[in-house]
């Protein structure tokens, strides 16, 4: 299900790194501004449609953008301890090949509480800004027909584990995810439950849209700042970049004479593969010429 919700992105009065808005009954907390920090300007005009994909639909499509992550377990005197693993996915549930004789092997034998935190691949030159993910729960040994679809999801994900996965001494856990923290970078965070998490798919644009982003600025610097004038609320903009797109729409950094900001232009609705973007572009960019 897509998010609308003011947490899915920098408020527009926020600097990158401010907080977000509490919670119904929780107590507001900043990060004590010494005063320099960057501020960005807030919209002029209502943004037309900022949906964009949920945090269970961020967290499955880091899940599976890559086949690694940090495994965070407990020793038998109940200390934390984290351990580098690869893993496949069953509906979006890590499948882990693990030593009995590695300490988190162990550890997992004795307490199967565990955590996966799992940080996208193409991370940006300031890795907070990063997206990443904590997917937390229990780990069960699968059986049967579940043992072997698990084992295939693994061998599918990380292909050299072929020469290790049936020795004796290797144990295939799948972590049942139970709740989800989802970063999106600066001021963009969220948490969801592991049903959801379960019941969300992966964005089908956003792992392959590093080409039609870039042609996009290279030769629509036009349309972009036309999009972000009319439909993303900045009727001040003077150059506009888009930064990721997505089933949902476009992010956009828009620089304005008050400042650098960032908004989002939804699509009339969602689409369903990569082929598809270069229609829904053409559609926001009519949309914005014709308001």
């Amino acid at each position: 299900m897509a998010d609308q919700s003011p947490v899915a992105s920098p408020a527009p009065d926020q600097s990158p790194v401010a907080s977000l808005a509490p919670a119904s009954g929780s107590t507001l907390r900043d990060h004590g501004d010494p005063g320099d920090a960057p501020s960005i300007p807030p919209a002029l005009t209502p943004v037309v449609n900022a949906t964009r994909p949920s945090a269970a639909e961020e967290a499955r499509t880091i899940a599976s953008s890559t086949n690694a992550g940090t495994l965070a377990t407990l020793t038998a005197d109940g200390d934390p301890w984290a351990s580098f693993i690869t893993y496949g996915l069953v509906g979006g549930a890590p499948v882990l090949c693990v030593s009995n004789m590695a300490e988190h092997g162990r550890n997992l034998a004795g307490d199967q509480r565990a955590s996966i935190s799992i940080v996208a691949p193409d991370a940006p030159e300031d890795p907070l800004a990063s997206g990443r993910i904590t997917l937390a729960g229990v780990v069960t040994r699968p059986t049967g027909a579940e043992l072997d679809a698990a084992r295939q999801a693994h061998l599918d994900a990380v292909p050299a584990a072929k020469y290790y996965i049936d020795y004796s001494d290797f144990t295939l856990w799948v972590l049942q995810v139970q709740r989800v923290r989802w970063v999106g970078g600066y001021g963009r965070m969220d948490s969801t439950t592991g049903a959801d998490y379960a019941a969300a798919e992966p964005d089908p644009v956003a792992p392959h849209a590093a080409g039609a982003i870039a042609h996009l600025n290279a030769d629509h610097a036009d349309a972009l700042t036309a999009i972000a004038q009319t439909l993303g609320g900045y009727p001040d903009a003077t150059a506009v970049t888009c930064t990721a797109a997505d089933r949902y729409g476009l992010d956009l950094r828009v620089l304005t004479p008050r400042g650098m900001a960032y908004t989002r232009a939804g699509y009339s609705e969602p689409i369903n593969s990569i082929g598809e973007l270069r229609a829904a572009s053409v559609e926001l960019t009519r949309r914005a010429r014709q308001a």
